[in-house]
């Protein structure tokens, strides 16, 4: 209690952290110089978007980007709220079932023992290595195998398994005390029950670590609705944003361009912003053993 009280670690503000408040403030006022420019740019009507040179504010706000892309949507004849509700259930269906799959997996990689452990690790941690595009093709003829193109399945099912997920998740489980499992099983304790009373609470940073990663791979995913669905109303928001370009001039385009920009990042930010210091704590813990 007498260092914090002294200033070595205080718990509210103290003078001897001017000097980290003068360090850090101009690295954190860079950093939001992006999403200042995404916010103002969606609200530029197009003489600014076009103005030489440049402006980083916007001068004259205005919601006529906003209108233009929902006016657009329309005269497809699919609603824009048609492609955020697909975007919105295929999303949350995917975080949820992915969440599940990699928490499921890593405790019984993490805690249990059977023949195979340590190869089905090996296969994980390869599979970090390869890019979305090394493995469309073998997707795409699962899809077709299975028969669920131009559904919501060819949407969910090519998405549900996330590599990075399972690692950071068994990473943090394997810091569980073992301990903590014995107590539950003397207890009477079940396997789904020590799971879902002990594993779960204890690695809540993790959860949310893998959710964001999750929710950023489906949100932003163009691929599923490129290749598995050939229907309109069956595609997402992100691929009719991806395809403003060639359904509009390039004057007016810009403007809805700007404004697709800021509805994919919004979410991405919000999220963040809510689960931040989980992402930290995990990212702190993940290469602990």
């Amino acid at each position: 209690m007498a260092l914090r009280n002294s200033g070595v670690n205080p718990r509210g503000f103290h003078r001897s952290q001017l000097k980290f408040y003068i360090f850090l403030i101009p690295f954190a006022v860079f950093m939001a110089l992006p999403i200042i420019f995404i916010f103002n740019h969606a609200f530029k009507p197009l003489d600014e978007l076009y103005a030489f040179p440049p402006r980083f504010f916007v001068v004259n706000p205005t919601f006529e980007n906003f209108r233009n892309l929902y006016q657009l949507a329309e005269s497809s004849g699919i609603p824009l709220s048609r492609y955020l509700f697909n975007s919105i259930f295929v999303t949350v269906i995917v975080v949820f079932l992915s969440i599940a799959l990699s928490t499921l997996a890593g405790y019984a990689l993490s805690k249990k023992r059977f023949v195979g452990k340590k190869a089905l690790l090996e296969i994980n941690n390869t599979a970090l290595m390869f890019v979305p595009i090394a493995v469309m093709i073998p997707r795409f003829l699962t899809i077709s195998f299975i028969g669920v193109e131009d559904s919501y399945f060819a949407h969910i099912l090519p998405l549900i398994a996330m590599p990075v997920g399972l690692f950071l998740i068994k990473q943090f489980i394997d810091q569980v005390p073992d301990s903590l499992i014995e107590a539950a099983v003397i207890d009477g304790a079940s396997d789904l029950k020590i799971y879902w009373r002990v594993i779960l609470p204890l690695i809540r940073p993790a959860i949310a670590t893998a959710a964001i990663l999750a929710f950023q791979l489906v949100w932003n995913d163009l691929e599923t609705s490129t290749l598995y669905t050939t229907s309109e109303n069956m595609r997402t928001l992100a691929f009719f944003m991806n395809t403003l370009a060639a359904q509009t001039n390039v004057v007016v385009g810009q403007g809805m361009a700007a404004v697709a920009s800021l509805i994919m990042f919004v979410p991405n930010l919000i999220l963040f912003i809510i689960l931040q210091s989980k992402v930290m704590n995990t990212m702190a813990h993940s290469g602990l053993k």
